[in-house]
């Protein structure tokens, strides 16, 4: 097994240690705020006995997973040894950039230095670097110990073996990894969930519906087929030839639709304050926290689901 450092250990540093210590890795996580990892341990802690409820431990007890993981308050420490890096530090390109600069003379020359950045493009923060070439993101969709997709995106420098090595790493971990073949802003799943984004808010803004019938045009209708193909495998088995079929019939609509969608809507403009009141309305500011449990909970359930299903056959 793999030794992996976790530099960052906030929301979704703790998250990711969660899916390495799974895959019965070592664990070592360090953060520039003092405690943070003890207090990410104590975090994971819990959360390891709900996955256990669900059977998404693969078959291990908390303890078991929960004693791979460690603190160490010096980063040199945390880093000796190390196979694979997975960053996961504030989205600005400073601090992005001074973080990978102490990793790159830091970590072992053979260690992977990966970033969870959601929005930087590798090539911002790595070009400077002696060992530029083993730099690249691995953005998840948090948490990724429910959520398998990961995004693996090279720099100009990146190498093929970097890029195989993390791939490895990450379905090994019981991610799916997404390899991309360059970089681009917003990477893959950034860009479709802003076209869906850009689409929800001008819909609102422009009285065609209300917030709460957007959500439900997905939550009750398309990510139903959604949580377990996409969008071309759905079009594929949507027209009784297939995808080219798909294609002949109803280019010409979304064509006509796309035309009217070449403009945007100032998120922050007076369609936030319809929306805000909406969603204060269907859920009240003091309990956020309780449904952000509660989606977790449902994701759980949701994970267990699609792991049962993919062992029945045989997947």
């Amino acid at each position: 097994m793999a030794k992996i450092a976790i530099v960052g250990s906030g929301f979704i540093g703790r998250a990711w240690a969660i899916s390495f210590a799974r895959a019965q890795h070592d664990v070592v996580l360090w953060d520039k705020e003092p405690h943070q990892p003890e207090k990410a341990i104590a975090y994971i802690a819990d959360v390891l006995e709900d996955l256990q409820a669900h059977d998404l431990l693969n078959g291990q007890k908390p303890d078991a997973v929960l004693a791979r993981i460690s603190a160490e308050d010096d980063l040199a420490r945390c880093l000796e040894g190390g196979d694979y890096v997975q960053e996961n530090t504030p989205e600005q390109v400073e601090v992005k950039r001074e973080i990978f600069t102490r990793l790159d003379e830091l970590a072992p020359p053979d260690a992977i230095l990966a970033s969870s950045t959601s929005a930087l493009l590798p090539s911002t923060f790595t070009a400077h670097l002696k060992h530029r070439d083993r730099c690249l993101v691995a953005h998840p969709i948090n948490p990724p110990y429910l959520i398998k997709a990961v995004e693996v995106v090279p720099a100009p420098w990146t190498s093929p073996e970097a890029m195989e090595k993390t791939r490895a790493i990450m379905l090994g971990a019981g991610q799916s990894p997404i390899m991309m073949k360059q970089e681009i802003d917003g990477f893959i799943m950034n860009r479709m969930q802003g076209a869906l984004l850009e689409e929800a808010f001008r819909l609102v803004a422009n009285g065609y519906a209300s917030a709460e019938d957007v959500d439900i045009g997905i939550r009750e209708g398309l990510a139903a087929r959604w949580a377990f193909m996409g969008p071309f495998e759905t079009i594929d088995l949507n027209a009784p030839a297939g995808v080219r079929d798909y294609a002949t019939r109803y280019q010409g609509m979304f064509a006509n639709m796309f035309e009217q969608m070449k403009y945007r809507v100032d998120w922050a403009g007076p369609v936030l304050d319809t929306i805000e009141a909406e969603r204060r309305e269907q859920l009240p500011a003091d309990s956020l926290v309780d449904r952000q449990k509660w989606r977790d909970r449902r994701l759980m359930a949701l994970a267990a689901h699609k792991r049962k299903a993919e062992e029945e056959i045989g997947k």
